[in-house]
């Protein structure tokens, strides 16, 4: 099956560049004064339209995707095939089908573009944002898990497949490993998720020079109508053993500009830190400890506004919903976490050795 694979770059200078399997043709477009009206020159859109990506480890094919310089606990070596990594358009039945999907489109691409942090409350700071599709009024969106979605039924930009739009923007998306220790038997892992959308989702980068640390702001949005996880080989697309999650949708808010997320990496192991710092506030003292009431300064009506803001505003809370979830077959019903605020966060990744 021949591969396609076109990309649309929304520039000041030019807005179009096409790569064809077998032949490269690029044509540079002009654009209009109402084109040239809407750039704004801080950051370039990402569209990729007929967009396929399969590949895998076979080498009867000469195809070789895998992973080496691992070694186990015991000393062993690990070896991780990559059996298939896929994007395609949803209905790929497990990647088995691969036909175009379009990624974005001209007016809601991904975005790689720099922010003025004194909007964002970062004084005399420029921020980098790499961001998804946006979200839109409900008037004008479509339901982010409805494969079947129409307009005005939910905030979710990206269209599904159906409905007439040319390929759909919501990717089926797969991963199958097999892991190899030694001598023992391989072992797999299989991810897979139907028709996902990542609208709303977004990485804020800045340098902060009171820590001396990389500081980020992330949320990242995910639905799917399925995401199956399974211990099955490639071939066994029917798998007894896989967990299935339907409806599943994950809202996921990591950090603030006024208490970012800070990665790093650790001056005695050098493995990689990532922290959230306990909150503060410089006028904490006006804030009664035990009603959480200001004191009736206007330092302290600040600081209760603040707080307020702090644990009231869904924008900084965290959601993760599952309409039902099957085990080899089995419904355990439904499941769902909602208003998860991180206050605090501290982790370290460190080399283990054998």
């Amino acid at each position: 099956m021949p591969r396609i694979w076109k990309a649309v770059l929304l520039t000041s200078l030019y807005s179009v560049l096409a790569l064809l399997s077998g032949a490269v043709n690029a044509e540079l477009k002009s654009l209009s004064d109402q084109d040239l009206s809407e750039v704004d020159g801080k950051g370039v859109g990402l569209v990729f339209e007929d967009f396929i990506f399969s590949h895998g480890h076979d080498p009867s094919d000469d195809k070789v995707f895998r992973i080496t310089g691992l070694t186990s606990t015991s000393g062993e070596a690990v070896v991780v095939n990559v059996d298939q990594l896929y994007i395609a358009r949803s209905g790929s039945n497990y990647g088995s089908t691969l036909d175009p999907v379009n990624l974005g489109r001209l007016d809601n691409p991904y975005e790689i573009g720099l922010l003025d942090g004194n909007g964002l409350g970062l004084n005399d700071e420029a921020v980098l944002q790499i961001s998804g599709p946006g979200k839109v009024d409900a008037s004008l969106g479509y339901d982010c898990l409805d494969t079947a979605a129409v307009q005005g039924s939910g905030e979710c930009s990206s269209r599904p497949a159906s409905g007439g739009w040319a390929n759909g923007e919501r990717p089926d998306l797969g991963l199958e490993l097999e892991v190899n220790v030694g001598s023992e038997t391989p072992r797999n892992l299989s991810i897979h998720a139907k028709s996902a959308v990542f609208d709303g989702s977004y990485l804020r980068l800045w340098g902060d020079g009171t820590e001396q640390k990389m500081a980020a702001e992330f949320r990242l949005n995910f639905y799917t109508p399925e995401l199956e996880i399974s211990t099955c080989s490639q071939a066994n697309q029917s798998c007894g053993s896989a967990v299935k999650m339907q409806g599943f949708a994950m809202e996921l808010a990591m950090g603030h500009t006024f208490q970012p997320l800070y990665l790093g990496a650790d001056a005695i192991s050098g493995g990689l830190t990532i922290e959230i710092a306990k909150i503060t506030h410089e006028y904490i003292n006006n804030i009664d400890v035990v009603t959480g009431q200001s004191d009736g300064t206007a330092e302290g009506d600040v600081a209760y506004a603040f707080f307020n803001d702090y644990y009231s505003n869904p924008e900084y809370r965290s959601n993760i919903t599952m309409d039902n979830i099957e085990v080899s077959g089995t419904s355990l019903g439904s499941a769902r976490i909602e208003g998860l605020l991180v206050q605090y966060l501290d982790v370290e990744f460190r080399d283990l050795e054998p």
